[in-house]
């Protein structure tokens, strides 16, 4: 190899192992910001659309909820369902089974309640372990910086790594879907991904598939100064469930995020 081709293959090796770098610090700020989550309570809507092979829409519902922090378990008290507010008897029986909840919770032992919040802390760390496997799943490159929302970003394109063996089968399923991530510069934290499937997922023995060209967008914002949790996430394609074709898009957002306290009201008036 001549010397000048070695020496201008240098910079595209150095980029490439920086944003492999950048996207694992990012995995690694994820799982922090998913505990310090139960620091708060927020709101929640969900938009469901499906439509027909001729693009009319068939059906449309609106669920809405309140998510709250009953002794460090997430709890979530619904306002709407089906787009239809909830009735008098459905937000009473709502909150007596929250009555119930704070009720058991009250009474649990200092080592009792520790005992619950390590197991549920160590079954959503399984859940999440497949994100370290992210920096090794993709082939990543640096292609610009950008801003959003007044803060430089980095965007790297995130192509399936053929080569690489999965450990987890979410992993297995991350090697159908390539993205762009958009992380912030200053806090290398991913503010923005848009995913899209190039292969077929299944699951529930082939019960279940989602078919390729399906597409994932997912947003995230700064919280007082503080750390990141969820803005935005919509899905949009078209899957086959148990023989039936069903087609639309699916959108979540999630607002209002409020530092819990003891002042904070965990049950309703």
């Amino acid at each position: 190899m001549k010397a000048g081709v070695f020496l201008a293959m240098i910079p595209i090796a150095l980029h490439a192992q920086d944003a492999r770098e950048i996207v694992r610090k990012s995995v690694q700020l994820d799982q922090s910001n998913g505990r310090r989550a139960r620091d708060y309570t927020w709101t929640g809507q969900r938009f469901e659309r499906h439509v027909n092979d001729a693009g009319q829409v068939t059906s449309e519902k609106r669920d809405r909820w309140e998510t709250i922090i009953l002794y460090g378990e997430v709890c979530r008290k619904f306002t709407e369902r089906n787009s239809k507010p909830l009735s008098a008897g459905e937000l009473r029986k709502q909150q007596e089974r929250i009555d119930r909840q704070v009720a058991m919770l009250r009474n649990e032992t200092p080592d009792q309640k520790q005992r619950r919040l390590a197991s549920e802390e160590k079954a959503r760390e399984k859940d999440r372990e497949f994100l370290s496997e992210i920096p090794d799943l993709y082939h990543l490159r640096i292609e610009r910086e950008d801003q959003i929302e007044g803060r430089p970003v980095w965007v790297i394109s995130a192509t399936p790594n053929p080569s690489y063996k999965p450990k987890t089968s979410d992993g297995k399923d991350l090697l159908k879907i390539k993205g762009t991530l958009w992380i912030d510069q200053a806090e290398y934290q991913w503010v923005r991904i848009e995913a899209e499937t190039v292969g077929t997922l299944t699951w529930g023995f082939f019960l279940g598939r989602v078919n390729p060209g399906a597409k994932l967008i997912f947003e995230e914002t700064r919280i007082n100064d503080e750390l990141w949790l969820p803005k935005r996430q919509m899905v949009s394609g078209t899957a086959r469930i148990i023989g039936k074709k069903i087609s639309g898009d699916e959108e979540i957002t999630w607002s209002n995020y409020k530092k819990f306290s003891v002042e904070s009201n965990i049950v309703g008036q």
